[in-house]
């Protein structure tokens, strides 16, 4: 009996640790979204990001929304290119989390509008146009962003947990918001609970 535990622990734990290298090369394959530190209010960053492209479409649903971006970076533009997802998955704090990896905004306030982050070798004129007219090119400037880190499944609930927890240290630090608070998530869906880099976060004025 003793010995029959001790290997099934030793294939849990094998699985476990194939689980980990395979999140870890994930992570080192796709390209993120880069930022600076530029200050801390304990576990808080103040991060600064850089202009991005992005693309973005307004759908029924999330599934809609996505299988039209998805399209557009598996080469439905204008140069027929395919173009390599990057990291994090965005969306509003308060809605339903999607399993992806990709760099993906939602809101859901008229229907489900996504956003796609463009790797950085893009800006708004080398970018591919779309060619579905629901699809549009937009360009983001540089922002300072709030944000709060955790692991676990990234549910409603535990969001919205984080996002209260986030608002109040920004409060309590009187730190001015400047947009409303979303959701950003690194790993593919069959990372482990433990494993996943999940954050909240919300734009913020730069006077840091």
């Amino acid at each position: 009996m003793v010995r029959k535990r001790t290997i099934a622990l030793g294939v849990v734990g094998g699985v476990i640790a194939g689980f980990g290298a395979a999140n870890i090369y994930q992570r080192v394959a796709t390209e993120t979204v880069p930022y600076t530190v530029v200050a801390r209010l304990d576990d808080v960053e103040l991060r600064r990001y850089p202009k991005v492209v992005i693309v973005e479409t307004t759908a029924d649903s999330q599934t809609a929304a996505f299988r039209r971006l998805f399209q557009y970076i598996a080469g439905a533009n204008a140069d027929t290119t395919e173009i390599e997802m990057t990291a994090p998955v965005e969306l509003s704090a308060g809605g339903a989390t999607i399993s992806m990896t990709a760099p993906v905004e939602v809101s859901g306030e008229d229907g489900s509008r996504m956003r796609f982050y463009l790797p950085a070798e893009y800006d708004i004129e080398s970018a591919p146009r779309p060619t579905e007219d629901s699809v549009e090119l937009l360009e983001i400037s540089e922002r300072t962003v709030a944000v709060r880190r955790f692991s676990w499944r990234p549910t409603e609930a535990r969001i919205d947990s984080e996002t209260e927890a986030l608002l109040d240290k920004l409060d309590a630090a009187n730190v001015p918001l400047a947009g409303e608070p979303f959701f950003m998530g690194y790993d593919a869906p069959w990372t482990l609970p433990f494993l996943r880099r999940n954050e909240v976060a919300v734009e913020v004025e730069s006077s840091f």
